[in-house]
């Protein structure tokens, strides 16, 4: 059942993954470890009177990643702005329409046309519509295909913002698991040194002098403190939980899952040769970026068309002195005689061509859009680039935190083993000629024995969290590959030649720009 939760809240189902055709993948899901018998009584921490306690699980947490994080609303909301503009770019081809009420009148001298001065008084009134127009047919043309990819940029934006909140979750999950169990270790570690204070306290002094009491009760008030500052641990990153998810900042988030819980997405045995082609088909930055190059190759392309491509003029001439209205109902007098009224239309339609400042202002435009796609360009290959780091460093993190839990585990294991010997030597002696009696082990080794302990529940705890960071991480880094995801019943696909990572160039990226059929594809 918590396999089944954790694997729907993160949206995979009960799969195992399958990358590349690997004939055995392996089985996503939770383990709990270690099982020795000592970890069944140690039980995780429970919160104090004071607290607040919010039981929650895994696959809940993932579930909130999705809904509450500010990061995905502002990624939503830059989307519905590129659909706006992508709407508004979608009818600029259409004239705008205005219309009203002129007026005009004048009063004193005119040339007339052949030049003759005189003076004379006359209005005009006028009621219409005009429609205008002042575009350029290639923005009509190249702007609205720019607006689109900018759109699925934003689209993709989403995705990715997605992604980074259901990894800032889950490592903020991960940080209280690993709080809880360091705080059950330094319960453990403490209960064991007050346990030490008191068999010691009862010890004969010709066994054991009074330092060793003394030394007892310092190790037992050092435990206390390490216990106060895990629960402090729990707390500071239960509200870091909250803030992320949005919920009560006054809450203690209590995991329903044992503190050593392991979460097991990707099987570690993947080379990384395989992994670096997976992140970069499906990682959403990619594909926004790339979408971003496409949209500053069609702004290049208008620009490179703009003086070859006429603009188109519409305007009213039914009014005086610059024309606006352009259909109505027209009337004029002399002076104040407003009579005569009647229809009346006057359009004025011009297709003009244009070479802005002789042609050098066009080129200064083309060479602008052009360095705003190398930008965009040198910037996909840096992404390009940065994605790949980052698949290399999760993935040795995530080997080298699997390995570690295991060490951990083991020495943890022995650590427990010699604190329990060493507590029962503590209750034997030994005859040392004569009448001489010692302890067969004194104190001062029981509480080295303990601080062994209390390290051991600390490296195991740091490496479970540090192995359940690593995973996710790693998932993240490779883009959600929900759909590399393979049933356990279905056949695995015949082995497909992997894919090598090269390191694209400015120029052979710009020469591949020119389809974007082909990017859509591979996306």
């Amino acid at each position: 059942m918590v396999r089944l939760g954790l694997l729907a809240g993160i949206g995979l189902g009960p799969t195992a993954f399958g990358l590349y055709g690997q004939e055995k993948p392996s089985r996503a899901g939770l383990r709990e470890l270690p099982p020795a018998k000592e970890f069944a009584t140690l039980g995780a921490p429970k919160p104090l009177a004071d607290d607040k306690p919010l039981p929650i699980n895994l696959p809940t947490a993932l579930t909130l990643a999705h809904a509450q994080p500010l990061d995905i609303a502002l990624a939503s909301e830059r989307v519905r702005l590129a659909a706006a503009q992508l709407d508004r770019a979608k009818v600029l081809w259409l004239p705008s329409l205005s219309w009203g009420v002129d007026y005009f009148r004048h009063d004193g001298r005119i040339q007339d046309t052949p030049g003759v001065i005189m003076d004379t008084s006359k209005s005009s009134f006028m009621a219409g519509v005009a429609p205008t127009a002042v575009f350029q047919i290639g923005d009509a043309i190249f702007e609205p295909l720019a607006a689109r990819q900018v759109l699925r940029a934003r689209q993709a934006d989403v995705e990715a913002a997605a992604n980074d909140s259901l990894l800032a979750v889950a490592e903020a999950y991960f940080n209280v698991q690993q709080a809880r169990g360091e705080l059950a270790g330094a319960d453990d570690a403490m209960r064991r040194a007050e346990e030490l204070v008191r068999r010691t306290e009862k010890l004969a002094p010709s066994l054991v002098p009074p330092l060793e009491v003394s030394r007892a009760r310092a190790e037992a008030a050092r435990r206390r403190q390490f216990r106060l500052t895990a629960r402090e641990r729990w707390r500071t990153s239960s509200a870091e939980l909250n803030r992320l998810l949005r919920l009560e900042p006054t809450t203690l988030v209590e995991p329903l899952e044992p503190p050593q819980l392991q979460v097991t997405l990707l099987d570690q045995n993947y080379a990384l040769d395989d992994l670096i082609p997976i992140a970069l088909v499906q990682r959403p930055e990619l594909a926004a970026q790339q979408a971003l190059v496409q949209a500053t190759l069609q702004r290049l392309r208008a620009e490179r068309l703009r003086p070859l491509i006429p603009s188109v003029v519409l305007r009213g001439a039914s009014t005086n002195p610059a024309g606006t209205l352009a259909a109505g109902v027209f009337g004029a007098g002399r002076n104040d005689d407003l009579s005569h009224f009647g229809a009346r239309s006057d359009f004025d339609l011009q297709i003009l061509w244009e070479l802005q400042n002789l042609g050098f202002g066009n080129k200064a435009r083309v060479d602008e859009r052009r360095a705003e796609n190398r930008l965009s360009v040198l910037e996909l290959m840096r992404l390009q680039d940065r994605i790949a780091a980052e698949v290399a460093q999760a993935h040795a993190q995530a080997v080298a935190a699997a390995g570690r839990v295991i060490e951990a585990e083991s020495g943890l294991k022995e650590s427990l083993d010699s604190v329990e010997k060493n507590f029962e030597g503590l209750n034997q002696t030994k005859r040392l000629g004569g009448d001489v009696i010692l302890l067969v082990i004194r104190p001062q080794e029981v509480v080295a024995a303990i601080q062994a302990l209390a390290a051991a529940y600390a490296d195991y705890y740091v490496a479970v969290g540090d192995a359940n960071r690593a995973q996710f991480r790693l998932y993240r880094a490779l883009g959600h590959p929900a759909k590399q995801i393979l049933q356990p019943e279905a056949p695995c696909p015949a082995p497909a030649p992997s894919p090598r990572w090269e390191p694209v160039s400015a120029t052979s990226h710009l020469a591949t720009q020119s389809t974007p059929a082909k990017l859509a594809k591979e996306r």
